[in-house]
């Protein structure tokens, strides 16, 4: 049985960086308000993005710590493609990637689409899904195949491969960035817990609710309602790595993940209200922020003695290895450094 740990392994200071305020965008980061933020990405200029799931927008912090809006009108609908993105309608929008080349890649949820938007002109554009939320298309061209609730997404290193948790289809699915087609790497669409070493396309998943690949060719699945992580390895064969009843506690409606530089999976463990680390190499889970009850006090130095309300979003920002947590029911960001 593989146990949590109680505290983080290394010292760890936990900060608000954003949110939590009543001003409007263009107000300082720690001033605006935010309406259920679930994602966050850095562009290449050192800008963050958060992405809020109610808020039908993305916002951009930049370096200085002011806001603007980079997507969407914060109204609920689906318009604007071949424009500028701040015109543009989403509908609860859950998770955001951006790539080398600065393209944001937008889980536009219940418009069952993909949306990008070019960083450097600012247009938005659909790249993945007719909008019908059923499920079709693969060895085609992902702007004809349809999805169903586009939950979290994740880039592969190399940035030409967007890995999609297209949850109520119950697959992950992959869109090839150069060729614009679209194929299932696990899930047939039944429900039900995997066998460990099946093929993973040809297996059941409960509910992947969201997806991370490493630079070894494995992908990483999370399931909501499975309350599990698994893996797909290169070959791809899937395999349990938390189940219900292998660690303590139990994962509880987890919400998202990221890999740390170490090539560790971080889990934004929602109903929990933790964050936890799950080490490849040792099979060990680790809770490095939250103690489990449900609040909104910050104990800068001391990170699993803060309280969180059901986070959903985690990122580590590449050059310095800060995980960047969307306390999304306190309405704000986080940012654990020095772990």
């Amino acid at each position: 049985m593989v146990m949590a740990a109680a505290v983080a392994a290394m010292p760890a200071k936990l900060e608000h960086i954003a949110g939590g305020g009543e001003g409007a965008a263009g107000a300082e980061a720690k001033q605006i308000r935010f309406i259920e933020p679930f994602g966050v990405a850095f562009d290449s200029r050192g800008n963050y993005y958060v992405c809020e799931f109610k808020g039908h927008r993305v916002i951009r912090v930049d370096r200085a710590g002011k806001t603007s809006v980079a997507a969407g009108t914060g109204q609920m609908g689906f318009s604007g493609d071949g424009g500028r993105a701040e015109a543009a309608q989403l509908n609860d929008p859950h998770g955001i990637v951006i790539s080398r080349g600065d393209q944001m890649f937008i889980a536009d949820t219940h418009n069952n689409r993909v949306r990008k938007v070019d960083l450097k002109s600012g247009i938005i554009t659909t790249v993945a899904g007719n909008g019908d939320a059923g499920y079709s298309g693969d060895g085609g061209p992902a702007l004809k195949a349809a999805f169903h609730g586009i939950f979290a997404m994740e880039l592969n290193p190399t940035s030409d491969k967007l890995y999609v948790a297209d949850l109520s289809n119950r697959r992950v699915r992959v869109v090839d960035l150069k060729s614009g087609t679209v194929k299932t790497v696990a899930g047939n669409g039944d429900k039900g817990v995997p066998a460990d070493g099946a093929v993973a396309e040809e297996s059941p998943l409960v509910d992947p609710r969201a997806v991370a690949a490493d630079g070894e060719g494995n992908v990483y699945v999370l399931e909501r309602g499975g309350n599990a992580l698994r893996v797909v390895d290169k070959a791809g064969r899937i395999r349990t790595l938390i189940a219900p009843g292998s660690v303590q506690p139990d994962l509880k409606g987890p919400k998202h993940l990221t890999m740390d530089r170490n090539g560790d999976v971080i889990i934004a463990d929602a109903e929990n209200h933790l964050v936890r680390r799950y080490a490849v190499k040792t099979g060990k889970t680790q809770t490095i922020a939250g103690t489990g009850e449900a609040g909104d006090t910050i104990v800068s130095d001391d990170p699993v003695r803060s309280r969180l309300r059901r986070p959903h979003g985690v990122t580590v920002e590449a050059l310095t290895g800060d995980l960047y947590i969307s306390d999304s029911y306190n309405h704000r960001i986080l940012k654990l450094s020095g772990r």
